[in-house]
């Protein structure tokens, strides 16, 4: 809050000078006094007299009053109607929909001086032409940002209680979504009053905004063009006034935007305008890096026919306290990427492409050395299969103090203590006595449980499990995965979890990507994927999970091998939507949110 202290100060004084021009003792602004034309300075005129002989400080602060004036006219204007247009756009969707984002499209089309000259031309100049331009131009962007922010907040589950509780619609609109908005809403009206002062001087200077005598900043540069080499001066002074406002306004555009965005988003910053005039002096706060970011990732394999990739192209990314869901049929490519990314590929495999950095790093060309001091660190995995993955002539409780000294400088007492500390939190009953037990002593939920105290030992930023739950009865699944969220919510970390089970993932992930045949074919937000889900391969499993009575549909066939990838469209064989257009491989597309690899998603959609 101190950063919006003083932009919001300055800005408030500039406001208040103008709104007090005819309490303050001011010269007429639109007197002329020709005989003392172009004088620099005279007693009552500090800042000198124009072209005309009016006095210049009385036409810069009535000027501000002007120039301000339309620029909360027209961004409260546009405020006003765009956010309402937005809020029904995004809350009834359909024609709403329609009428909201087309509309808008139609008025990006026109540049802002073609509209104005249209608008002057039908209506004539003046003030409320200006404010009726301005407010036009000002709408389509009110509308965009408050039609996302409704689609994001109609899926939030405070606004499903009110309406479970039975409220009506506007109420819901005007109580509940409204207020969870008023943030981005509030950033854009300070970025739309910043930019009208500087286009009401632009449209005054060209002759199609404030009609003189009434004084303007624009009108004021215009009238000084004129007597550049006579009175310099007289360009200077609106043209500092005119700097100073906007940077002032810019900084309290910044002020809000940070105040107001408590979730700071994930989106790419954009390059502020004070930044672009002022560089380095208010640095932007950097952009959350993401705790784990895979692009392009591609693994080979040579087999005597030739090459494989049993993943290709793959790309997704994690944040520090999420939960990414990778699924798909057996053969996809899921465990190959997990075991691609901890660096601990089988020898006839090998990274072709991609990047994965963790925490910035790029692991994949990180020396062997230095991946190692992660793996078990700050970045660690969980196996699908515990008892291949325990050592059967080993006390489960040594090999979980082995973990922790493979990291740590620490006495063998100490870390035995630990391991039965760790073995206690992940829920084994007795964890004294079952420290000493070897693995084929233990039950498959156990050896589970000693997988994840091996892996969580010191403490992870990072979490790949892999098929965690495979095997499991309904009980002990349960509770493997609410040790996972639990884990995940006291220490902070991010979870990749590989798994067949939708449910599972519905239940405990908030993103998930949909791999088959090596490829992403989907990828996004669970809730919103599971929802509307563009893939026919991502249908096809949704239709393959019992639900009630409703008999499970089967996928017919089964995944290639990934020496006989089909052309074209990889699930294409399998797709009941297939057409020939699918003979040609598809690019992944972002589409509001998710991403999908399927020449026909929108056909599908539809």
């Amino acid at each position: 809050m101190r950063r919006l202290w003083l932009p919001a100060g300055f800005v408030a004084l500039i406001v208040l000078i103008a709104a007090a021009a005819p309490l303050l003792p001011l010269m007429d602004p639109v007197r002329q006094d020709v005989a003392n034309r172009l004088v620099a300075y005279m007693p009552g005129s500090p800042m000198g007299r124009d072209e005309f002989g009016r006095d210049v400080m009385s036409r810069l602060i009535w000027g501000a009053r002007s120039s301000l004036a339309v620029a909360f006219a027209s961004a409260a204007i546009a405020a006003v109607i765009g956010t309402a247009l937005g809020l029904l756009g995004g809350w009834f969707r359909g024609l709403a929909e329609v009428l909201a984002i087309r509309g808008a499209d139609v008025v990006l089309c026109f540049p802002p001086v073609l509209l104005a000259l249209l608008v002057v031309t039908l209506l004539g100049p003046g003030t409320g032409t200006l404010i009726l331009v301005l407010s036009v131009l000002y709408l389509p962007g009110f509308i965009r940002v408050s039609f996302a922010e409704v689609l994001s907040a109609r899926s939030q589950d405070y606004v499903e209680a009110v309406r479970a509780l039975g409220a009506r619609t506007p109420r819901i609109l005007l109580r509940t979504v409204l207020p969870n908005i008023a943030g981005p809403v509030l950033v854009q009206v300070s970025l739309a009053v910043a930019s009208a002062v500087v286009l009401e001087s632009g449209l005054s200077f060209l002759g199609l905004g404030v009609v003189p005598p009434t004084p303007s900043w624009g009108l004021m540069i215009r009238g000084a063009r004129a007597t550049m080499e006579q009175a310099p001066m007289l360009l200077l002074w609106p043209c500092l006034a005119l700097t100073v406002t906007i940077l002032a306004m810019n900084l309290l555009c910044d002020a809000v935007r940070d105040v107001a965005d408590k979730r700071g988003g994930g989106g790419a910053p954009k390059l502020r305008l004070v930044d672009r005039l002022l560089p380095g002096l208010f640095p932007a706060p950097a952009a959350p890096r993401p705790l784990l970011d895979v692009q392009g990732l591609t693994v080979e394999i040579a087999v005597p026919g030739g090459i494989i990739r049993p993943v290709e192209d793959m790309s997704f990314r994690l944040d520090t306290g999420r939960t990414l869901a990778i699924v798909g049929e057996s053969g996809s490519g899921k465990s190959m990427a997990a075991t691609a990314i901890m660096g601990l590929l089988p020898p006839a495999a090998r990274v072709a492409d991609g990047v994965a950095r963790f925490d910035g790093e790029d692991l994949l060309r990180m020396p062997e050395a230095a991946r190692r001091k992660l793996r078990g660190g700050a970045m660690a995995m969980v196996f699908q299969d515990p008892m291949s993955s325990l050592n059967p002539v080993h006390r489960v409780g040594d090999q979980v103090a082995e973990a922790i000294r493979a990291h740590r400088d620490v006495p063998a007492a100490k870390a035995s203590a630990e391991a039965v500390a760790l073995l206690k939190r992940v829920g084994i009953a007795d964890p004294d006595r079952r420290a000493r037990a070897y693995p084929h002593e233990l039950s498959g939920g156990m050896r589970q449980r000693v997988m994840i105290a091996m892996a969580i030992a010191n403490k992870p930023r990072l979490l790949i499990a892999d098929e965690p739950t495979t095997a499991l009865d309904v009980t002990v699944q349960a509770a493997i995965l609410d040790l996972l969220a639990d884990l995940r919510r006291e220490e902070g970390m991010g979870l990749v979890l590989i798994t067949h089970s939708l449910g599972v993932v519905a239940e405990v992930a908030e993103d998930v990507v949909v791999m088959y045949a090596a490829q992403v074919v989907e990828r996004g937000p669970v809730a919103q994927v599971f929802a509307n889900p563009l893939h026919p391969y991502t249908r096809a499993l949704l239709a393959a999970v019992p639900d009630g009575d409703i008999e499970p549909e089967g996928i017919p066939g089964v995944v290639p091998r990934p020496d006989r990838w089909p052309p074209g469209c990889r699930f294409a064989p399998r797709c009941t939507f297939a057409t020939e257009a699918c003979e040609t491989p598809p690019p992944l597309e972002e589409v509001q949110g998710q991403a999908v690899r399927c020449v026909r998603w929108r056909e599908l959609r539809a």
